[in-house]
Formats: structure tokens, C-alpha cells, sequence
């Protein structure tokens, strides 16, 4: 069978299988399957960023023109020796999984197939195409265990030339592991906000997790998601006038925004509406929030998401480099994405 165990993928990807043809990633942990797509597609060697080496497909444009894959990979490449056929968001759609069967029956002698997908029944559609080919290869891609978070943060400490106590480890590897892209973006969040500092501590962790912050810090957020820019700005004066960071409002709204990017990456991909993203979220939010996680799924996509996390990032660095402005420039960077809350649900 062409098919790896969860804790056999890393070692495999570090050495792929030159016969390998056709390599399929999937799972529930978007993030951890993109991150382990974009070290394999790195492994072929080809520059990625060449559109002549590397065509980018989505999963529902291979479903909608039939054959499309197909085509591509028995498309003779002009300017260089081989390419990479990279097709993301996929769902096991009819159309992609008999392109996939074709191309392990009569392998391609130009191309190299690389497959993001959600998570696939065994024995089902592309899954069982991959599986049962022997020019192909299927990699599973599940939540993190301890082992798995520990390797994601050593690596983000490395690259920051930081180093972490052992109680603030433990503390935060409480709060990671479901979902890769979403725990590395916790650590990133992290490491800005120690920035200019060798060790990061427990302190550190307990100001980010926000576990001191007051009602009106949940108010605040809340307020944001829902565009109330009148609501949000009592609620933040409130939290800065009680004495509370305005770091504290700014890593929570991160946080919230964060989370709802991957719930919203798994509707885009997916083709699930907000209500059950929510329901099936894990960690699960609250019953009383869920309303609210609904209407800003609904309202933001997935480019307003990012460019409002910009623009928190932005504005961690600069409250660090400023103390003395870190409330108005807070103020400012969240008002910002309070005002774009309220013109998108306007459409």
C-alpha cells in the first residue's frame, strides 16, 4: 500500500522516493499539511517561484474543467526538464481523483504531482486512488502531539536566536497543537512580543495567554468582530483606564482572528458553511460566542483576515518600540480593523 503512517511522514519527506510520482497530503491540520506540501515541493528542486516549472491549481478548477490535470501533466515542458503540478484545496472531488488514476495507470514522464486535501475516508475516492497506486504516495497529516509542538518551537526559537525556560514550555505547549499553522503563528506572536530579549519566560506566556484580562478586554474583542466601533471603543478605554495592557487587547484580537483564518480556510476548501465549521471547531468555542464566530466567518475572507493580522503585527512592533504611545497606536490599528468589520458586513 502507498500510504505512511502519521509518525512516518516527517522521515519520509526528508527522503522522498525519486519513483514517487504523485504525492498526496491530507488531514484535518491544514496548516501542518501545507507546511509539509511546501517542503516536498521544495524537495524537487525546482524554483517555485517559475509559473514555466510550477503550475498552481486549485481543486475545484481541476473539478470544474475535466481533464485539466490530465492535460498539464502530459503537457511537454519548454524550459526545463520536468515540472511540478501543485493543486491545493482539494476535497476528493470526482473529477481530480479519475485525472489522479489515469496518471498512476499511465504515469506522467514530465510531471510531479503534489495534492493538499482536507481530510479523506479511507478506502474512498482520491484517498483509495493514491493508496492503492504504486507511482504514488498518500501522507497523513493530524494535530500535533508533544513530541511534534517542541520540534515547531525549537525551530521558531532557532530562527529568532531565543531561548525558552522550561516552565514557559510548558506553559505554551498548553495552549498549541491544534492546528500547525495556527500553533507557529502563537509562537510568532510570541517571539514579537519578546522581541530584544535572549530567553523568553513564563511571564511572558501568561501576558500573551490574556489570562489576566477583564471582561471588558472580551467586550473589546467582541465588539471588534462585530464592527460595533462605538461598543469597541468604551470597552477599550474601559480595559486601559482599569490599569490592563493595551498589548493584552491587541494579542487577543490576534488570537480571535487567527482562529477564525483557519476555520475560514477550512470553508474555502472544504465547501462547508460557517455553522459547521464552528460546531466542529477545535478546540470548540463557546456556545454563547458561537453566534458571533458565525457572522465574522461569514463576513470576513480569507484576504481581509490576513491583512488585518498585518496590521496587529504592525502595531505589536511598534507599542514595543513606543511604551509611551502603546495606547493610541493600539487604539488606532484596532479602531482600523473595527471600521473594515463594519463596512463588510454593510455588503
Amino acid at each position: 500500500m502507498a500510504q505512511k503512517k502519521a509518525f512516518e511522514v516527517d522521515s519520509w519527506l526528508a527522503r522522498p522516493d525519486p519513483r514517487i510520482s504523485i504525492v498526496l497530503l491530507y488531514g484535518p491540520d491544514r496548516g501542518l499539511v501545507s507546511e509539509r506540501a511546501k517542503a516536498f515541493a521544495e524537495k524537487t528542486g525546482l524554483p517555485l517561484d517559475d509559473p514555466f516549472s510550477v503550475v498552481r491549481l486549485e481543486g475545484s478548477e481541476v473539478d470544474r474543467d475535466e481533464g485539466r490535470l490530465l492535460d498539464e501533466a502530459r503537457t511537454v515542458p519548454m524550459f526545463s526538464d520536468r515540472r511540478l503540478l501543485w493543486v491545493r484545496n482539494a476535497t476528493g472531488q470526482k473529477a481530480l481523483a479519475e485525472d489522479v488514476k489515469a496518471l498512476t495507470a499511465e504515469p506522467a514522464r514530465d510531471a510531479i504531482i503534489l495534492i493538499e486535501a482536507g481530510d479523506l475516508k479511507k478506502g474512498v475516492g482520491l484517498r483509495a486512488v493514491v493508496e492503492g497506486a504504486d507511482n504514488a504516495m498518500a501522507l497523513p497529516c493530524y494535530a500535533d502531539e508533544a513530541r511534534d509542538i517542541d520540534t515547531v518551537i525549537d525551530d521558531e526559537l532557532r530562527k529568532a536566536g531565543m531561548s525558552m525556560t522550561l516552565e514557559a514550555r510548558q506553559a505554551l505547549r498548553r495552549n498549541l497543537g491544534g492546528d500547525r499553522l495556527a500553533s507557529r503563528g502563537e509562537i510568532e506572536k510570541l517571539i514579537l512580543y519578546a522581541h530584544g530579549q535572549k530567553e523568553i519566560g513564563l511571564e511572558d506566556i501568561r501576558a500573551m495567554s490574556g489570562d489576566v484580562s477583564g471582561s471588558s478586554l472580551d467586550d473589546a474583542v467582541d465588539a471588534l468582530l462585530e464592527g460595533k466601533i462605538g461598543d469597541f471603543d468604551t470597552a477599550f478605554t474601559r480595559h486601559c483606564q482599569s490599569g490592563g495592557p493595551p498589548f493584552l487587547v491587541l494579542s487577543s484580537a490576534m488570537r480571535q482572528l487567527q482562529q477564525i483564518q483557519v476555520m475560514r480556510g477550512q470553508m474555502d476548501s472544504g465547501g462547508r458553511n460557517a455553522a459547521s465549521v464552528v460546531a466542529g471547531a477545535r478546540p470548540p468555542v463557546f456556545f454563547s460566542r458561537r453566534k458571533l464566530v458565525e457572522k465574522a466567518l461569514e463576513r470576513w475572507s480569507s484576504d481581509a483576515l490576513g491583512r488585518a493580522l498585518t496590521r496587529l503585527q504592525t502595531a505589536v512592533l511598534q507599542t514595543r518600540k513606543r511604551s509611551d504611545l502603546s495606547e493610541a497606536l493600539a487604539r488606532q490599528a484596532l479602531l482600523g480593523i473595527a471600521v473594515e468589520s463594519a463596512r463588510l458586513g454593510q455588503r
